[in-house]
């Protein structure tokens, strides 16, 4: 599985963005989704992520009201929908599939997208 992350960018302090994440290969609807982040000099952490068929989805408490994930397994597209960011969203935003293991832990994904640059300005 290849993921390719875009729609990042800089935006204001309370704005809006839609990450996608597209990947290609096979079998997309049987993995978990997750998005995870990375600021300067911090640990990646997790955002969200969605089960293969949609049904179940968590969220960092962090984002909780303010983000929203979700897939189109036709497209072999998940997206990030971000409202109300904050300056310290700013970081860079990962892609990643997996099928085993807590959904909240990077160890549990196998694959990862490149990233892509998301900048709050306060």
């Amino acid at each position: 599985v290849q993921l390719q992350a875009s729609g990042g960018g800089l935006v204001q302090a309370g704005g809006s963005l839609r990450l996608s994440c597209a990947a290609s290969g096979r079998s997309f609807s049987s993995y978990r989704m997750g998005w995870f982040r990375q600021a300067p000099g911090k640990e990646r952490e997790f955002v969200a992520a969605v089960t293969g068929s949609g049904n179940s989805i968590y969220y960092a408490d962090f984002v909780r009201g303010r983000f929203t994930i979700s897939r189109d397994n036709a497209k072999n597209t998940v997206y990030l929908q971000m409202n109300s960011l904050k300056p310290e969203g700013t970081a860079v935003y990962y892609c990643a599939a997996g099928r085993w293991g807590v959904q909240t832990s990077s160890s549990s994904y196998d694959y990862w997208g490149q990233g892509t640059q998301v900048t709050v300005s306060s």
